[in-house]
Parts: C-alpha cells; sequence; structure tokens
C-alpha cells in the first residue's frame, strides 16, 4: 500500500523535485494547523479581542471567506480537504461514518478513519487506518519529491491527524480517549511519554472553575436546553479528579496537542535542515466546546482566549528556536449555536423533528408499501440509505417514496436521490454560489454515498434528542458551517485582508508553491491562491 501511494504522488508531479525559482526559498518547516469547528461567524466575532496567537496570524494574509463547498461539512471530510486540494467527491471521505451493507460484520457502518477490515472490530472500536482516503496529501507529495523531509501529524482526533496526515508520515500522534497513541511502528519521540505522564497528571488532579474575565462573563447567560434537565451557557470547566471525558471538552486539552507539538518540534528537529518538514496539528477542543455547549455562550469565549493564549505560547517557543517556520491556519467546518438561544437572538431556530430518523421514516414507508426489514438505514439528514435485502422493483418504490415524503416535510430544504447527482457536474463558480445541489454533488461518491441526500432547512438543528455532552452540532450546507477562515502567515509577510470566497481546497496548491512542488494541477480539486505575499503560483 506503502507503494501505491508513493507512485500514486509521484505520478502527480510535472518533475518531482523541489523547484527553485524566483521566490523565496521554502520555510524549513511549515505548520498546517486545523481548528475544529472555528466558523468564520467565530473568528470575525472575537478576532478583535485575540491578542495572541491569532493576531500574530491576522498580520498575514486573511482569507474571511474561506469555504468547505460541499454539503458534508464533518470533521473527516472537512479535515481531507485541507491538504489534499480536493473535495469528498474525490478523497472518497464524504462523513464521518458511511454504510457499507456488504460488511460481514454486523456493524454495517464504516468509520472514515478505520480499517474494516481488521477482523474483530466495529465503527466504534477500530483499528486506525487512512485506507479509505483514495488520494495523497501535501506530506505525501513533499516526501515524494523530497526523501529527506519529515512529515509529522498531531492531533485531538485520529481522524483529523489521518486524513491530514495521509500514508506516508514519519509521526502521527492522536489522543485515543487517554492518552496520545499511533497507528504506525515509528520510535516514539521522547516527548509523547512525557506528554502522556503530564496529561495524565492534569486529569488525575480536580479543576476548579476558570475565573472568566469580563469578555467572557458578560456572555454567562443559562440557556435551559429542551428535553433535558440542563442549561449551558455560563460554564468555567471544573471538572472532578479523573474525569478524562472533561478534559477532552475543555480549554485544556488544545494545550496538551500543542505542547506535545513543540516537543516533537524538538525531539525530531524538525526545520533545522536543508529539506523542507511539514507538521499538520489538529485542535479539537473548540468543537468538543461546541458540541457540548454551543457556540455563543461563557464556555466559547474562553475556549477561544485560551487557545489564543496557548497558540502565542507555542509561536513564541519556535521563535527562540531560531526555526525558519510558516503557519498556515483554518477550519474544518462550523458549526451552528444551540436553537434554544438562537430563538432568543430573534431567529427562528428548532430541533429536527424525530420522525425524520430514517428508522421511524422506514417503518412508514413498509407500512405502506407492504414491505419487511428497515427500508431505510441512516440518521435524519445527510446520507440515506435503502435496504439492499429489499428487491429492485421494491427499491425504487420505496426510494420514490422516500424522495417525497421527506421534501414534504417542512423541515427539509432538499431531498436529492443519488441518480440525479450522478447527472450533475462538478460546479466551477464561486462557492458562495452554489445551489444546494451543487454542494451535495461536491460530496458525492456513487460507491460511498446514500441513496438519497436529505439536507434540512436553515437553523434546523439535526439533533432531535439532546444530551449532556451533545446540544449543537453541524453538517448541514449552511454558510454557518461551510464558512471557515484561511489565513497564511510567515515572518515579515505584509498584513492583508482577502474577502474573496475561496475553498479549504486551495490551501495544499498555494502551500505546494510555497515550497516548490510543481504537480499535475488536473489531479487536484483545488488551485493556487495569487497575490499572496512571497508565494509564486506556476501557471496553470
Amino acid at each position: 500500500m506503502r507503494n501505491l501511494i508513493l507512485a500514486a504522488a509521484a505520478a502527480l508531479f510535472a518533475n518531482p523535485a523541489v523547484a527553485q525559482g524566483s521566490a523565496p526559498p521554502p520555510p524549513r518547516l511549515l505548520i498546517v494547523i486545523s481548528v475544529d469547528q472555528l466558523s468564520a461567524d467565530l473568528f470575525d466575532e472575537y478576532r478583535p479581542l485575540l491578542f495572541g496567537g491569532f493576531a500574530r496570524l491576522s498580520r498575514g494574509t486573511v482569507f474571511r471567506n474561506g469555504y468547505h463547498g460541499y454539503a458534508a461539512t464533518e470533521t473527516c471530510p472537512g479535515h481531507s480537504t485541507i491538504l489534499t486540494g480536493s473535495r469528498p467527491a474525490r478523497t472518497g471521505i464524504i462523513a464521518n461514518n458511511w454504510v457499507d451493507q456488504s460488511q460481514a460484520r454486523s456493524d454495517k457502518s464504516v468509520y472514515c478513519a478505520e480499517d474494516e477490515r481488521v477482523s474483530g472490530g466495529s465503527s466504534s472500536a477500530y483499528t486506525v487506518s487512512p485506507v479509505h482516503l483514495r488520494v495523497p496529501t501535501l506530506g505525501d507529495l513533499l516526501k515524494a519529491a523530497s526523501p529527506g523531509s519529515r512529515h509529522v501529524a498531531i492531533a485531538g482526533k485520529d481522524r483529523s491527524a489521518v486524513t491530514m496526515g495521509g500514508r506516508i508520515v514519519d509521526q502521527r500522534w492522536y489522543w485515543d480517549g487517554k492518552r496520545f497513541a499511533t497507528d504506525l511502528r515509528a520510535t516514539p519521540p521522547a516527548s509523547v511519554a512525557r506528554a502522556n505522564a503530564a496529561v495524565a497528571g492534569l486529569i488525575a488532579a480536580p479543576q476548579p472553575p476558570l475565573d472568566p474575565p469580563q469578555l467572557c462573563s458578560a456572555k454567562a447567560r443559562p440557556v435551559a436546553i429542551e428535553g433535558i434537565d440542563r442549561s449551558v451557557g455560563d460554564g468555567r470547566f471544573a471538572r472532578a479528579a479523573g474525569d478524562s471525558a472533561a478534559f477532552r471538552i475543555s480549554p485544556a486539552f488544545d494545550g496538551a496537542v500543542l505542547a506535545l507539538a513543540a516537543g516533537v518540534i524538538e525531539d525530531m528537529q524538525l526545520g533545522r535542515d536543508a529539506a523542507p518538514d511539514l507538521l499538520s496539528i489538529g485542535l479539537a477542543a473548540t468543537d468538543y466546546v461546541g458540541h457540548a455547549y454551543g457556540s455563543g455562550g461563557q464556555e466559547m469565549c474562553l475556549q477561544l482566549l485560551s487557545l489564543d493564549r496557548d497558540l502565542g505560547d507555542f509561536f513564541r517557543q519556535l521563535d527562540g528556536s531560531g526555526i525558519d517556520y510558516a503557519v498556515a491556519l483554518t477550519a474544518d467546518h462550523g458549526g451552528q449555536d444551540i436553537p434554544e438561544r438562537l430563538r432568543l437572538n430573534g431567529i427562528a431556530a428548532q430541533r429536527v423533528d424525530p420522525a425524520l430518523e430514517a428508522a421511524e421514516m422506514g417503518k412508514r414507508i413498509a407500512a405502506k408499501l407492504k414491505l419487511e426489514g428497515p427500508v431505510l438505514i441512516g440518521d435524519s439528514s445527510g446520507d440515506i440509505y435503502l435496504d439492499r435485502a429489499l428487491r429492485p422493483a421494491d427499491r425504487a418504490s420505496a426510494l420514490r417514496e422516500a424522495a417525497a415524503a421527506y421534501a414534504a416535510h417542512p423541515q427539509v430544504a432538499a431531498a436529492i436521490t443519488a441518480d440525479q447527482l450522478r447527472r450533475v457536474p462538478m460546479p466551477t463558480s464561486s462557492p458562495d454560489r452554489w445551489s444546494l445541489i451543487e454542494r451535495a454533488r461536491a460530496s458525492f461518491d456513487a460507491e460511498r454515498s446514500g441513496d438519497l441526500i436529505v439536507l434540512l432547512r436553515q437553523y434546523v438543528m439535526p439533533i432531535a434528542n439532546p444530551s449532556r455532552t451533545y446540544v449543537a452540532t453541524h453538517g448541514s450546507p449552511w454558510d454557518y458551517d461551510r464558512r471557515v477562515p484561511i489565513i497564511f502567515w510567515r515572518p515579515a509577510m505584509a498584513a492583508a485582508d482577502r474577502n474573496e470566497a475561496i475553498e479549504t481546497i486551495d490551501i495544499m496548491p498555494t502551500l505546494a508553491a510555497m515550497l516548490g512542488l510543481r504537480f499535475d494541477p488536473a489531479a487536484i480539486d483545488g488551485k493556487c491562491l495569487a497575490g499572496i505575499e512571497g508565494i509564486a503560483c506556476q501557471p496553470r
């Protein structure tokens, strides 16, 4: 498999070498950071209030209107676009989980970062693997062109480290719920053991409530979550001793990931020799905080201020090392705030009707058509699959009924069949102008996507039954989930704010130009972003 991906990576190059030209020399260390669930709305709101790492990056080239052009705005698809230059329709990463009814195991769900060929596993207890990623990443390309370069991926989630890293990785580390783990057999840097010991100590000790600054306490308005005995909005991240789950849903989590990244840079001496190195970092706490508390309260304010400080400390440590480094930062998707708080702010938000769940809809269709089996498999939106045990004629009837029933529901914006999507060309216009069917097309894969794609209306939260750690989410085709910041920074780069709509798939070819890598532009979906100081795009 490694030889196959090396061949695929090499095939992308017009000239498989680090090119030399009139542009500035490549940085010795390129760092690509994804802040999970950092929407452009959040970035715009907090940017004037952040004076640490985000302030430094904001002195680079800032694109306010970066888009995940497609409909499936989840963690795995989002991360798969950042360093491949391709949309989910090409990467094959169409969701965090999809259904494969041909699986021999009872669990027909497939997790995007698992190898389901390993016996005894499931989509929730799996062997981590990049096997589902169909295209090379920037790191794969760099290693093929410059064998002396090192490529490292570190993240708070395995799926972030896998889809940003790819297959040809010197080190890959991610949080497995209790410690930093890896799917590789490489000898771990000493900093991994130190980081795990330090985090174990943090988790073992109780955490008193954080003391919020006035900026955050002004947002401390408790809001009751409908359906459960819980309110959010004024949390301060206190946690009991030994509570690893609460540690993950706290600002301390990103600090631990950045500390590990800094340790690995030092242990591996990244950025210290002539060959450029690549480090991708996935910061997940903003996502966990958004899911558990929403994005409009004191909790998110504390999270973003803490992340800003941690990023500032991380960059200052790099400054002290003398490494010539550059940074790109973006997000894998945005997020919607809780409907209960949105309604207080005058937005007609609501939670999804449980009747839209595939199992419930399938029961009604089965009764109407006198069919056996589940008929439909999936959730309340996104990819809905027809039961493959149905006879072809019954499947056709069930699909017609399902498409009509979903489309007629007042919470549904569109119900699009796979056959319809197969006939839609890939959109080529500015991503802010795409229709819903074009957004769905950009994340459609004929092998993995559902028979029916259901897109909910704006401000319909696809959580019918919230829990203590899951009150808000993302995954819609709307701009609060699609639009994210995209930032490029290098020392001495002049500050520039850019407002044009671009895509996250444009990051990889732009960074390839920074590194001097030449490749076949027809092999990816993105384009190099012209006009960034110090980056010379090659003619397409």
